[in-house]
């Protein structure tokens, strides 16, 4: 197999900077070459190292963007870390359902949804927990993602045996998904609850516009691609959008990044969660 060469990989990092701001950091030449070899595979190709030298010299807008969404998916899964959801379940969704209580309606944004795991957890949890704010109040999560592979998959609410087995109990799956095949889909009042929507983290303009500011939002496991000055921005800019007593949500690995931003840090059992300030 012929590896991508130095040029080559400077050329890959300073396209994902320029159409993303995630930051490519040299040694992840292994990344690139998984996540770009299927796409080699589809263009005839006998490496990734051809397929970069081919957007080198001759590229398409339809391989760009192919090469982007390959470079900015992230990895996901059903109910990703245990401890923040018992802290929504326990603390963060109670304490919204007292002070909306007059309103009746949540707002909520996950960020970088990927193919949708994540807002889909959120969208059983509460129905779960909380069936009669689900029934009778207004409530809507919006999922964005740069990627449009991902926002299609989080639409369709597909996913493959090997997927739902990675968080989700089997009483969970059943009483929420349909077998299609081989692949489960996500129920239709489930969808319903989901609003899946374009966005790219490093530009305000396509941030999600909701009737009111967002009560909750996540954003995990995203902002370790990102330099430190686009990791501030996007959290003030999140900041200005967020109720003044709304919750967010960072990635376990991103919980140290909030210095110098529109936050204030608190803590409920393990899970760090912020609030605008």
């Amino acid at each position: 197999m012929t590896t991508i060469t130095a040029h080559q990989f400077d050329h890959l990092r300073d396209l994902v900077l320029k159409e993303s701001a995630i930051v490519l950091e040299p040694g992840k030449e292994y990344l690139v070459e998984s996540r770009l070899a299927p796409i080699a595979r589809r263009e005839g190709l006998a490496s990734v190292a051809d397929l970069v030298q081919k957007l080198i010299t001759t590229p398409s807008a339809k391989m760009k963007n192919e090469v982007i969404d390959a470079m900015t998916t992230n990895e996901t899964s059903f109910f990703r870390d245990v401890h923040p959801w018992q802290t929504l379940k326990d603390e963060i969704i109670p304490k919204l359902v007292e002070a909306r209580s007059s309103e009746r309606r949540l707002t909520i944004w996950c960020a970088a949804a990927s193919s949708g795991q994540e807002p889909y957890s959120l969208a059983m949890s509460l129905r779960d927990n909380f069936p009669d704010v689900v029934r009778s109040w207004d409530v809507k999560i919006i999922a964005t993602d740069l990627s449009e592979s991902m926002l299609y998959r989080c639409r369709e609410g597909i996913y493959s045996q090997l997927e739902v087995n990675r968080g989700l109990p089997a009483p969970m799956l059943i009483r929420n998904f349909q077998r299609e095949g081989a692949d489960w889909r996500i129920d239709h009042e489930l969808r319903r609850m989901v609003d899946v929507r374009p966005c790219n983290l490093d530009a305000p303009a396509t941030y999600p516009r909701a009737a009111a500011k967002f009560d909750l939002v996540f954003i995990r496991n995203v902002l370790i691609y990102f330099d430190d000055a686009t990791k501030a921005r996007i959290l003030n800019e999140t900041a200005s959008r967020m109720r003044p007593d709304g919750y967010l949500l960072l990635g376990s690995s991103e919980v140290s990044i909030s210095s110098g931003t529109r936050l204030s840090r608190h803590q409920f059992g393990r899970t760090i969660y912020f609030i605008p300030t």
